[in-house]
């Protein structure tokens, strides 16, 4: 598969794609190793996830395709190990910002959560932002943005989810969660989520940061400095404040694919402004595959009988219906099936 191309950088920068949040989500013993378990979806992890001296970054000089090279990166202790969460600073430029944020301002509904034992989509305080999906390749725009998170992660397009956009106002946050599923039911699709890329559209004056409150159990890596700039949520654990254009990329599966506990990560309350931002989430298999049903034509969502009510059928078909190649998540309450 050709690797994307981006942008090319100015006369004299040298632009790197990525670099280590203060200390690493989860450290990488000698001994692990990425593997393909048979039958099960799980794939051969990049090597820039791998221990290896000196730590392989990222990175593109002017004019240059996107490749791995081995980085002049300073490590902030001798025992360092490479971490497995990511800023990619400017990721976004403006104008994907904001088009991304006018696709979704009109389309906003209320943010829901994964039932750990159903599956089923539900609302709940733990999660009280708004939201919505742009699926894929949209348009050009949409699409380019997909190509380069392909080529940051070395994760298939087809792996990856539609864009979930998200708006968080005053007061609003999401609580510490996992990205990875507790129930059988989504992991039918693409299997367990492995790695997240989340996009900060907008800046934030103050609060919702993304925290990893887990994170602070690792002591390896030194103390870690504490931002004046964050907020009481945002200090307590390693914390990515919102900045207009930054991506963050983080996994939520070892390279032996077992979950990683310490990928545990919650969006801070808002305190100043607003927050927008876009996610993606990636599979470990693709997420584009047809489904075929076994039994009866079944909803996937609970919420499906009173969207179609409310003409949703008509007015999201993408995601109510879907089409012959992928179908839709509402499809018994639509009767199309």
């Amino acid at each position: 598969m050709a690797v994307p191309q981006l942008p090319p950088c100015s006369e004299d920068q040298i632009c790197f794609l990525h670099r280590p949040i203060s200390r690493p989500l989860s450290p990488l013993s000698s001994t692990e190793n990425p593997i393909r378990k048979k039958g099960h979806g799980f794939i051969s992890l990049p090597s820039f996830l791998l221990p290896a001296p000196p730590p392989a970054f990222l990175l593109r000089s002017r004019r240059q395709p996107l490749q791995i090279q081995d980085a002049l990166v300073e490590a902030q202790s001798k025992s360092a190990v490479l971490g497995r969460a990511f800023v990619y600073e400017g990721f976004l430029t403006e104008e994907e910002c904001d088009h991304l944020i006018s696709l979704a301002r009109s389309e906003l509904k209320r943010s829901a959560v994964a039932d750990n034992l159903s599956g089923k989509s539900t609302l709940s305080e733990v999660r009280t932002s708004s939201g919505m999906f742009i699926r894929k390749g949209k348009d050009p725009i949409v699409s380019g943005i997909e190509d380069k998170i392909a080529a940051w992660t070395f994760l298939p397009k087809e792996n990856g989810e539609d864009i979930q956009v998200l708006r968080y106002e005053q007061g609003q946050k999401y609580e510490p969660h996992f990205d990875y599923f507790s129930d059988k039911v989504n992991i039918v699709r693409g299997g367990h989520r492995i790695a997240t890329v989340l996009m900060y559209l907008s800046d934030v004056a103050k609060g919702g940061e993304t925290v990893f409150p887990s994170a602070q159990e690792l002591s390896q890596r030194g103390a870690h400095v504490k931002d004046d700039d964050l907020s009481e949520c945002g200090r307590r654990g390693v914390a990515v404040k919102p900045k207009r254009g930054d991506a963050l990329l983080f996994f939520s599966l070892h390279p032996d694919a077992t979950t990683d506990p310490l990928s545990l990560h919650a969006g801070c309350p808002v305190i100043e402004g607003e927050k927008w931002s876009a996610t993606k989430w990636i599979h470990v298999a693709s997420f584009d595959k047809i489904i075929t049903s076994q039994g009866n034509c079944t909803d996937e969502n609970n919420n499906c009988a009173r969207w179609a009510a409310l003409g949703e059928c008509t007015k999201n078909p993408e995601y109510m219906v879907g089409t012959s190649e992928l179908p839709g998540f509402c499809r018994m309450s639509c009767n199309v099936c």
